[in-house]
Parts: C-alpha cells; sequence; structure tokens
C-alpha cells in the first residue's frame, strides 16, 4: 500500500488506538473486581486480556492499515485472539465485556466482509458455547447468553456495514487521489517536454533569422570580393568591409541571443530605425535597392511585437535576394489605431503560393506573427512579384 493510503488509514488511527486501550482497561478492572472467581481464575483471566493488548499492538495494527494483507496473516490473528478470549471466558464469564473491542477488530482485520461476519458469530458465541463445555449454564442464563450473542451479533454486523462502507470509501479516495497525481505527473511532463520543444523552435527561428542570415552574407561577399582582388581592390575592400560589418552585428545577435536580451538591431534604437538599417545593408550587400517609408504616427510599441515585425523584415528581404531576382524592394512600416502593419514588397519573378509548401522561412515567419497575437499574408502570382504582410495588435 502507497504512502497516500497508509495516510488515509491513519486520520483515525488514534481514535481506535484510544478505543481499544480503553476497553482492554476497562475489562481488566471488571476481573479485577469480579466477586466469586479464585485468585488463579483471575490471573489466568488477566494475562489473557494483556496477551490479547500485546497481539493487537504485535499484528493487529498492522492488519488495520492494510499495509500487509493476507488471509493466512488474518486469520493466524483473528484465530489467536479467538483462543485467549475462550481461555479467558473459562475463567470468568466478566471477561465478556472484552466483546466490544474484538468484534471492531474482526472487520478491520478480515480481508472480506463475510470472513469478518464468520469471525464476528463465533467470538459472540463462545460464552455460550463455554458455558455449556463447562456445565455452568442454567436455562435462564442460556436463553440470556443467546439473547446477548444475537445482539450482539446484530450490533457487530451493522456497525461492521459501517466500518466497512468507510473502508471502501477510504479505499476509493485513495485511489482517486492517487489517479489524480498521477495526472498531474504526466500533465507536467508534458508541459515539460512543450516547453523545450517550443525553446528549441524559438532558438531555431532566432538562429535562422539572424546568425544563419548572416553567415549566409558574409560567404556571398566573400565571394563576391574575391574576384575583384588585383583587379578592382577599391570594390574588393568594399565587400570585404561590409562582411566586417556583418559579421560583427553577427557577434552582438549572437551575443543577444546567448542571454536572451534584446535583438542587436533594437537595442540601439526604435524599431524604424532598425527597419532602415537593415534596408540599407540589404541593399548594400546584395546591390539591391530596398527602399524604406513610415505611414502614420510613430509611436513606442511592445517589444514582442517589434521583435515580430522585425524578425519577419530580415526572413523576407533574405527571400527576396535569395529567390525573387527582384530589382527593387519596398520596406512599408504602418502605424494603425490598434495595430502595426509590416509590408515587404519586390518586383521579382513570384511564385505561387499554392504550389510552394513552406520552408522553415515561411513557416518560422507565421509562426513569430502567431506569437504576437497577429497575422502573415504571403500574396504572390508567377511574373508579378511577391508581397508580404504581416499585422500584430498593439
Amino acid at each position: 500500500m502507497s504512502q497516500l493510503r497508509r495516510n488515509a488509514w491513519d486520520r483515525g488511527s488514534v481514535f481506535w488506538y484510544a478505543y481499544y486501550g480503553v476497553t482492554f482497561a476497562i475489562s481488566l478492572l471488571v476481573v479485577l473486581a469480579s466477586s466469586g472467581i479464585t485468585a488463579r481464575e483471575r490471573i489466568l483471566a488477566s494475562l489473557a486480556l494483556v496477551a490479547m493488548a500485546c497481539w493487537y499492538v504485535a499484528l493487529g495494527r498492522v492488519l488495520a492499515q492494510r499495509v500487509q494483507p493476507g488471509a493466512l496473516r488474518e486469520t493466524l490473528y483473528l484465530g489467536v485472539l479467538l483462543a485467549l478470549f475462550a481461555v479467558a471466558e473459562t475463567q470468568t464469564s466478566a471477561i465478556t465485556f472484552i466483546l466490544l473491542a474484538l468484534s471492531p477488530q474482526c472487520f478491520f482485520a478480515a480481508s472480506t466482509f463475510r470472513r469478518a461476519v464468520a469471525f464476528v458469530v463465533v467470538f459472540n458465541a463462545i460464552p455460550a458455547v463455554v458455558a455449556t463445555a463447562t456445565g455452568s449454564i442454567r436455562s435462564r442464563n442460556m436463553a440470556e447468553l443467546i439473547g446477548i450473542a444475537v445482539l450482539g451479533i446484530a450490533f457487530s454486523v451493522a456497525f461492521g456495514s459501517w466500518i466497512t462502507g468507510i473502508i471502501d470509501q477510504s479505499k476509493g479516495r485513495a485511489d482517486l487521489i492517487e489517479q489524480l497525481q498521477a495526472t498531474q505527473a504526466e500533465l507536467a511532463a508534458v508541459h515539460r517536454e512543450a516547453g523545450v520543444l517550443a525553446e528549441r523552435q524559438r532558438l531555431a527561428s532566432e538562429i535562422h533569422d539572424t546568425i544563419a542570415q548572416g553567415f549566409a552574407s558574409i560567404v556571398m561577399l566573400i565571394q563576391a570580393a574575391e574576384p575583384e582582388i588585383g583587379h578592382d581592390d577599391g570594390a574588393a575592400r568594399r565587400y570585404l568591409g561590409i562582411a566586417a560589418r556583418t559579421a560583427r552585428e553577427n557577434l552582438a545577435e549572437a551575443r543577444a541571443l546567448v542571454a536572451a536580451l534584446t535583438p542587436a538591431h533594437l537595442a540601439s534604437g526604435s524599431l524604424d530605425d532598425a527597419l532602415r538599417r537593415l534596408a540599407e545593408r540589404t541593399g548594400a550587400e546584395h546591390d539591391l535597392p530596398a527602399v524604406f517609408e513610415v505611414c502614420g504616427e510613430v509611436r513606442p510599441l511592445p517589444a514582442s511585437a517589434e521583435v515580430v515585425l522585425l524578425r519577419v523584415c530580415q526572413e523576407a528581404l533574405a527571400n527576396v535576394c535569395k529567390h525573387a531576382q527582384a530589382s527593387t524592394a519596398w520596406v512599408l512600416l504602418t502605424y494603425g489605431p490598434c495595430s502595426v502593419r509590416l509590408a515587404v514588397t519586390d518586383d521579382g519573378a513570384g511564385f505561387d503560393p499554392a504550389a510552394v509548401n513552406g520552408g522553415f522561412g515561411l513557416r518560422g515567419m507565421r509562426g513569430r506573427a502567431g506569437e504576437g497575437g497577429g497575422t502573415l499574408t504571403v500574396r504572390s502570382a508567377p511574373g508579378e512579384g511577391t508581397s508580404v504582410t504581416v499585422e500584430v495588435p498593439t
């Protein structure tokens, strides 16, 4: 039995310990104060009572708590109690008072209600059986003993039914609590796994939108500078200078990512400045004019909204440079009363959005827009350019 269930049984253990202790004590006092018995009978009956109490402490408590249940153990326990009670009863009928403690134990110790009732019947029948066997019974006393036995059995069965109901209820509640705790543990594990997965996705998006894009730009700039070395050193130095600046920005982004800080582009200025610098750097690195415009009344935005808009702009411009074969790109930031909209448009080759499975870039942009509570729309057609629009609430 689990610790939880043992605790459920232990709630009423103090009451029952006190009840059994008081009952045993009163029975012992009744035996010691009884008249009409010899000193030897008084001593034997008292020793039997003490042995019952010790037997309960040794094994009865364990069975009552259902810690190590078993038919053999409960039969041994109740059988020894029965024998001790019979011995005491042969010495004095005053010992019958102890049935108030022995009958409830049958229902706590026995594993089934039927077995408990059987032991209760035997315990309550012992006084009549002993009186008959010893020849100390008279007709009137026999009727009294039978009546007392019947009443004792009836009371014990009713009391035992109540005890059994409490036991079953405690078991059901303990099982329910264990199931709830198991479910809570499973949910906690699922939440941890979900958190780990979300963090991995976040890091993947951050790395893809910042460090990976920066490295791709550096590689392209170095490749563009190599043919110019010895032929046009000024152009080569220009490409290498842009590559160095991109590397420094990449390093700043990497440090911000590790420290979970604000993106480096936003740390040194407003969102408008960051988007303007991004458009200028794109034009310088790829010889692609990128025009940046702002519409509406400029106002501070939540950091989460700024990060979404910046990352979507980075990815959209990177896609223009990689795939669009465009001659110009436009970045338009529009401040509305309750939202901000960013549109990145190009005059390139375009594509059919329905025919594209969606690479990591498109999935990442949609994911970022969703994280900020916004929406992302892609409009394009072959030969008609592409427009990527993200709108986030503010």
